[in-house]
């Protein structure tokens, strides 16, 4: 079969489609054949060497894909021959609260990714995935939409008044905007981007703030007539996380999501201790979350917003793409 591999640290460059044998079903797995898969940054870090040491080497990269069970060699507890499933960002995250044991196996980082035409894995480690998605848009729902359902629905305070802001135009921000808006809150973006605020406003989007022009976009947002919001969707890092505190009310909650915007600068704690804000990391979720999830998305037929879909064999140009950031949505990769 086919596989991409690649050496932590050696870049995206050094990424190589490779023929690899096809993996031998053992006792207790399933096979599954690849049919779609999407990028998160973290990918783009792995390959640089920017996530931690004591990878796989090589290593297999991405974590989100679907696939569909060809064969098995157990119980499919559920499942059946020819479904299609995702598989879980965390295999052994089954429910219940984040420990160290729970996450330690991540694919695509600790433990081989799915760029492969072929993967198996227990039945434990899987989850249907909407039937009315098409293969690459239900790629996008392990990590990306599972990261921004955990942070506005499974580890915060919820209320039918809830206003929600988030920052860009990436998988977790559009996924954030569009499971905010299917609870009914009300909601404000700032991106660099004007056309991709206009593309937000297309999706539901209350307000948007261009933040080129208008680097203290936090007090902006505070004196506006959207006013502060009660959850900030936190995706920049230490560059604009003091923004983010200054657009959350007294009493608010921040989701700490990612570092895109860079993590150099200094960060003043006081903020946060004066306006009693609650600072919560987000690491993906579990999988009854992600089942939970699906359910959400089969009820309110939400459809992930895809930027560019590329051919397995063109792997290299999705991974150079994202490197632009100028994406909106996500970028998937299909047999």
């Amino acid at each position: 079969m086919k596989s991409y591999l690649v050496q932590p640290g050696s870049g995206i460059e050094n990424m190589q489609l490779s023929e690899t044998e096809k993996p031998t079903l053992q006792p207790g797995k399933i096979l599954l054949k690849m049919l779609a898969w999407s990028l998160n940054y973290r990918d783009l870090l792995v390959a640089g060497g920017q996530y931690g040491l004591g990878l796989p080497s090589p290593l297999t990269p991405i974590s989100d894909g679907v696939g569909e069970i060809i064969e098995s060699n157990t119980e499919l507890g559920g499942f059946k021959i020819g479904q299609r499933v995702a598989l879980s960002f965390f295999p052994d995250w089954q429910d219940e609260s984040i420990t160290a044991q729970k996450t330690k196996k991540s694919l695509g980082g600790t433990s081989q990714g799915l760029l492969a035409e072929f993967i198996t894995c227990l039945p434990s480690e899987i989850v249907s995935v909407p039937q009315f998605l098409s293969n690459e848009e239900a790629a996008t729902l392990p990590c990306a939409a599972l990261t921004a359902w955990n942070a506005l629905f499974e580890t915060t305070t919820n209320s039918p008044e809830k206003k929600v802001l988030t920052i860009g135009s990436g998988g977790v921000s559009i996924f954030a905007l569009q499971f905010a808006k299917s609870a009914g809150y009300k909601t404000v973006a700032v991106s660099r981007s004007l056309q991709h605020l206009n593309q937000l406003k297309e999706l539901g989007l209350d307000e948007g703030i261009e933040s080129s022009s208008n680097p203290k976009w936090g007090d902006t947002i505070r004196k506006s007539s959207f006013g502060e919001v009660d959850h900030a969707i936190e995706l920049g890092g230490a560059n604009t996380l003091p923004q983010s505190i200054k657009a959350t009310r007294v009493g608010g909650e921040i989701s700490l999501i990612g570092v895109l915007a860079g993590n150099e600068a200094e960060f003043n704690p006081l903020p946060i201790i004066m306006k009693s804000i609650k600072l919560q990391g987000i690491f993906v979720g579990s999988i009854a979350m992600f089942n939970r999830m699906n359910s959400s998305i089969e009820q309110n037929k939400i459809k992930p917003v895809i930027d560019k879909v590329f051919k397995f064999e063109n792997a290299h140009s999705a991974f150079a793409y994202m490197a632009k950031g100028n994406h909106f949505g996500k970028i998937c990769i299909s047999i």
